[in-house]
């Protein structure tokens, strides 16, 4: 796999003809994620147009919720053929393992992928906010065992516990890393970064990079100067 497959650019834009644009200008991006933004503006149509155009789709919806209603959303996002979607590890056990087994019987089902930890959250919203007596890489390992030994596929993480999580959970889990962000890029409201080459070196298996490239005043020239950047 090439590095530039192993780059997913969201489309975070609030509407269709916002993320049509954007095909449009980065063609050479071959995997899209689509969140709740852009999904609760359009529906599926979203997920046509990148279909239409042969892309890879990360649904980035990120379901938490009882086991019954995870199952049941688990099912239907099965039904559009996406390569990853994601759920909360949060949700506990029973709703991991429903997500696993709605999905069971799909034709193409997705990779599901648990959320660990958010990445706009630190160590101090883990302790006084959220009131979890553990250290932040501790918490996120625990949520990632949980998913995997609930038959998940994978794990959103951030790259500082990516290393980590590598060791421990194996060379076939799935580990999704944002809060990446090029040496010139602005962290914005991620917590918890790291360069694009760190990520990849430290065990990611896919970037998520957004608004380096996409509120960029030439997204095309941030794509190819990340890619150059991670290639050498």
């Amino acid at each position: 796999m090439s590095v530039a497959d192993q780059i997913i650019v969201p489309l975070d834009v609030p509407t269709e003809e916002a993320a049509i644009a954007l095909l449009d200008r980065l063609p050479q991006v071959s995997f899209w994620k689509v969140g709740l933004e852009l999904f609760v503006a359009t529906g599926p149509t979203i997920l046509k147009h990148l279909k239409e155009r042969k892309k890879k789709i990360f649904l980035d919806l990120k379901f938490h919720d009882i086991p019954n209603t995870v199952m049941g959303a688990c099912r239907s996002a099965s039904r559009y053929e996406v390569d990853f979607l994601t759920l909360h590890a949060t949700a506990g056990k029973n709703a991991l393992k429903a997500a696993r087994e709605a999905i069971a019987h799909s034709a193409s089902p997705p990779q599901l992928l648990a959320i660990t930890l958010l990445t706009s959250l630190n160590a101090r919203d883990l302790a006084f906010d959220l009131k979890i007596p553990l250290e932040l890489p501790e918490y996120a390992l625990q949520m990632a065992l949980l998913a995997k030994d609930c038959g998940i596929n994978g794990a959103v993480c951030s790259p500082q516990e990516v290393a980590q999580l590598r060791a421990v959970c194996g060379k076939d889990f799935v580990l999704v890393c944002p809060g990446v962000r090029p040496s010139w890029g602005q962290t914005g409201d991620q917590q918890r970064v790291m360069t694009p080459k760190q990520a990849l070196d430290a065990g990611a298996n896919y970037l998520v990079i957004g608004r380096p490239i996409t509120m960029s005043d030439d997204p095309v020239m941030a794509w190819n100067r990340i890619v150059d950047e991670v290639s050498s």
